[in-house]
């Protein structure tokens, strides 16, 4: 369980810490999603708390974000659309989501002072000074908690999506390229929330063997 060396470090220095994460950089269809979660200065970890890749059962999940939700000091979700990741791309997509995040939690917190903590390299799209932490997910509390925050948001969000277009899967495969998923874009092609980029080799596969 990722332990609070991170916030405590900042906490010393009589600043917050703000951890971010991002989902959904990979799949074929959908947002990409960030959170941002910051805890109170001498705050206990959350026990469970982890790497969301970790976080196998759905309902586990879910109760592990609601806790965190209701014990955190602040947290903010922000998305970056199917149409914002074709036409910026999705890293710069992906940065804007996160300042979308940032931005809520920021709001809540209001004139505090905090570090922020990103997950993986840097962002130089973010907009503020920030530290990157590759594998910030097994090593910050604060960021294990954002992408947990952030999973079962777009998990959500997907699971809706997938009632109201049958036959892509995404309640159980949340966009990504599972075998089903990319069959059914072939037999029955793209929707408005797939990433047109993203799928084109699969869509040309599909013609070329049709």
């Amino acid at each position: 369980m990722p332990l609070l060396h991170h916030e405590r470090a900042a906490w010393a220095t009589d600043h917050l810490l703000i951890g971010i994460d991002e989902v959904g950089r990979g799949p074929l269809a959908g947002p990409v999603v960030a959170a941002a979660c910051c805890f109170a200065i001498g705050s206990e970890a959350i026990p469970g708390v982890r790497d969301s890749k970790s976080v196998k059962r759905p309902a586990e999940r879910e109760s592990l974000s609601a806790t965190i939700r209701a014990d955190a000091l602040a947290w903010g979700l922000g998305a970056a659309s199917v149409l914002e990741i074709e036409r910026l791309n999705i890293r710069v997509a992906t940065a804007l989501a996160m300042q979308r995040a940032l931005a809520r939690c920021r709001r809540i917190l209001g004139d505090a002072r905090a570090l922020v903590i990103v997950d993986g390299l840097a962002v130089p799209e973010l907009g503020t000074p920030h530290q990157a932490l590759v594998k910030g997910d097994a090593h910050c509390h604060a960021i294990a908690a954002a992408a947990l925050i952030a999973k079962v948001a777009r998990d959500k969000l997907m699971r809706s999506l997938g009632t109201r277009r049958p036959g892509y899967g995404w309640e159980s495969n949340m966009g990504y390229g599972s075998a089903g998923h990319m069959a059914a874009i072939r037999s029955s092609g793209m929707t408005p929330h797939h990433r047109k980029l993203f799928c084109r080799g699969i869509v040309e596969q599909g013609e070329m063997f049709g």
